[in-house]
């Protein structure tokens, strides 16, 4: 039980909230029925923001970032799961509150533990991610809403990032004709590969004019900004569309008035991961494991050990990511 293996660790030096690689054991990890040995967990904004300590995401240091795991189940104290079963956690207080993902070993409550679904593998997984999981929530709340192929076009802020590249893709697969905006005219040949019918830049979904409505554009919009960009796109979504929200990284107000819900009868779909009610989170990993699968993945995709995660979190930061980074907790 004493044997030691690497982790993540956000912790404080002479006053300084620093991140590095460090050795801990079973021991160290917080209290839950079930004990897994991670296989992959992945990269996410909140991870970037927990490992910087930020006081939003984590309420005491030291911690382990890492909102997603993949992997093997080691010990359980119930029935519901086996040693040797192969299982994900995304969301709930993983790398939150809790200890996570970029870790040899977590430790967690068992009813946040989801079987994996037959037709992915734990590294498939883990390139979904909770950002996977967030965009087939939007794309799935725009199709309950009654979306159809031929209502016309659907945005997608953020296109590049994680949540937007996957919204990308996962509504391509559905038929949708898909505008992509992103603030990297070099990398439309990527958001073409995953489907995007246009792309635009981010001056084409940010109008400061105050208008309380703008021309009727998008049947429908997956957000992942927020801020300005909100607003704008509720402003232009034409009758009866619907906007599926999930970010904020350009702001946490939403200025506008109650012309495009009350003239437009648009609706505004809020999507919270973390807490995603356990029969809905089994049937979205059921879709993305299943007919939503996606051909893309790989193509998304980058694999990093604990090591090189400093560089990547400075990416994810400053807005440069471009699809999914897989963390496999091992040290380079």
């Amino acid at each position: 039980m004493a044997d030691s293996f690497p982790c993540y660790l956000v912790h404080e030096e002479s006053g300084r909230k620093v991140a590095s690689v460090r050795q801990i054991t079973r021991d160290d990890l917080p209290q839950g029925e079930v004990l897994i040995r991670v296989a992959y967990s992945s990269l996410n904004y909140k991870d970037a923001l927990a490992a910087t300590g930020h006081p939003g995401v984590v309420k005491r240091l030291p911690h382990v970032p890492g909102i997603d795991a993949a992997g093997t189940v080691e010990q359980s104290a119930t029935e519901q799961f086996k040693p040797g079963e192969q299982v994900i956690v995304t969301g709930y207080e993983l790398g939150a509150t809790h200890w996570g993902g970029y870790s040899r070993y977590i430790r967690v409550p068992a009813d946040w533990v989801v079987p994996l679904p037959e037709g992915l593998s734990p590294f498939e997984s883990m390139a979904l991610g909770t950002a996977g999981f967030t965009a087939a929530q939007c794309v799935l709340a725009l199709l309950e809403h009654g979306l159809q192929p031929a209502d016309g076009e659907v945005v997608v802020t953020g296109a590049t990032g994680g949540v937007g590249s996957l919204s990308v893709a996962l509504l391509a697969k559905q038929g949708i004709s898909v505008t992509a905006v992103t603030g990297k005219p070099h990398e439309r040949e990527f958001l073409e590969q995953l489907g995007a019918h246009e792309i635009v830049g981010r001056e084409a979904v940010d109008d400061t004019s105050g208008n309380p409505l703008l021309p009727a554009r998008w049947a429908g919009a997956v957000d992942t900004v927020g801020g300005s960009v909100l607003s704008t796109l509720l402003r232009s979504t034409g009758h009866r569309g619907c906007v599926a929200a999930c970010g904020l990284v350009a702001g946490d107000e939403l200025r506008l008035t109650v012309y495009p819900f009350i003239l437009r009868g648009v609706t505004l779909a809020g999507i919270d991961s973390a807490h995603c009610p356990m029969d809905r989170r089994l049937e979205i990993w059921s879709k993305l494991a299943g007919p939503w699968k996606l051909d893309q993945l790989t193509a998304l995709v980058k694999t990093i050990s604990l090591s090189e995660l400093d560089r990547e979190i400075r990416t994810i930061l400053a807005g440069g990511q471009r699809g999914r980074v897989v963390v496999e907790p091992v040290e380079s």
